[in-house]
């Protein structure tokens, strides 16, 4: 199978951008205006490809089955028919083969999204991600950018596995030179993607196979072709007055659904998705503390070296000063993922979890002794 990148029509030396060279919406952490329509996650993916790539012809996209099958979660739908097999290349299932191809590429000066199938083989080709793609702009004394979009699935699914299930989230976020991102909502995934496509250095784009199919409301100001998300900024999802919960990814919906549940009992829970694993909002997420006192951080991967580790350690150097309790952190278990449904969910955090961490830091638990 012959891989083909196309060279680009225009010079590369010529950075003008449509998009780039337009006006911009003046860029925040969230989106304004009212909720026009419903989007799932996937066609908000796929509006941003299809966007970038008819703004820029440097733009294409690269992995196995993203071309004749339209992505394995469908995310490329429609773009090999519009964009032909030069922009959306199909390859062999060799991650280390095409990972190290795309990066070239990038060097070259094009912007490759690479697809994979699940950042789980993406192992295959770790060297070319931490050693080459990250590296790269520093060892040349920024004399070579290196604009690359790694993405595809990450974390938990249903019933794949521990070979299927890792987050990869504090792996690549320890990687000086990567931006690391992990989008909950349609507006997420469509902002951060473009962004991420525009960077002129390699981001890892870390999505959610459970989130595809997820539809969220959007405004006209996402539908916007130049609507982008700022790269390093949290959204405060829900805003509250007791206790911060942190979350990423597919975990913001369980931590908001478990702030419902606080409502209920007088708990005024303030819900910030981080979004940005790299560059990380620490200043966003000091701000809610210093209001709350209490923090609670929530991920689906495991305790040792996590997200939440970084968050803790953050609060505790800048901020300590503010606590009035000691920070919790919800995790997943420290255990390969079971393929059982039932320790599968044993395994993964759940909304009474969070519930519970909450109600301790806020000091509504009842005493075990007073239960008995």
């Amino acid at each position: 199978m012959m891989l083909r990148i196309a060279k680009p029509k225009v010079s590369l030396r010529i950075l003008t951008h449509p998009i780039f060279g337009a006006p911009t919406l003046t860029r925040r952490s969230y989106s304004s205006g009212v909720k026009v329509k419903q989007m799932m996650v996937r066609e908000a993916l796929n509006s941003a490809l299809d966007e970038e790539m008819t703004a820029d012809p440097r733009v294409f996209l690269m992995g196995e089955e993203v071309g004749e099958y339209q992505g394995a979660y469908k995310v490329s739908k429609g773009l090999l028919h519009k964009y032909g097999p030069d922009r959306v290349v199909d390859t062999p299932i060799t991650e280390a083969g095409f990972t190290g191809l795309a990066t070239g590429a990038a060097y070259y000066g094009l912007r490759p999204v690479l697809e994979f199938m699940t950042f789980n083989f993406a192992m295959q080709a770790i060297d070319h991600l931490v050693n080459s793609a990250a590296k790269t702009h520093y060892m040349s004394g920024g004399n070579i950018s290196v604009p690359i979009v790694f993405r595809g699935p990450n974390g938990a699914a249903l019933g794949v596995g521990a070979q299927h299930s890792q987050c990869y989230a504090p792996w690549y976020g320890s990687v000086p030179g990567l931006k690391v991102v992990a989008p909950y909502s349609s507006e997420d995934a469509r902002g951060l993607l473009k962004a991420a496509i525009r960077d002129p250095n390699p981001v890892v784009f870390l999505e959610n196979e459970l989130l595809y199919g997820e539809s969220f409301p959007v405004s006209e100001e996402v539908l916007d072709p130049s609507f982008t998300l700022p790269i390093g900024k949290a959204k405060i999802e829900k805003e509250g007055r007791d206790v911060t919960i942190t979350a990423f990814s597919r975990m913001v919906g369980y931590a908001l659904k478990a702030a419902e549940t606080l409502a209920k009992e007088d708990i005024n829970a303030e819900v910030i998705n981080i979004r940005s694993i790299r560059p990380l909002d620490r200043s966003s997420i000091n701000a809610s503390v210093r209001k709350t006192n209490r923090l609670v951080t929530v991920e689906e991967g495991v305790p040792q070296h996590s997200v939440g580790a970084e968050i803790c350690a953050s609060v505790v150097e800048e901020i300590f000063e503010y606590l009035d309790a000691p920070v919790e952190r919800i995790t997943g278990a420290d255990v390969p993922m079971p393929y059982s449904a039932n320790l599968e969910r044993m395994a993964l955090p759940q909304v009474e979890d969070i519930v519970r961490a909450a109600k301790r830091v806020c000091y509504r638990s009842i005493p075990m002794a007073a239960a008995v």
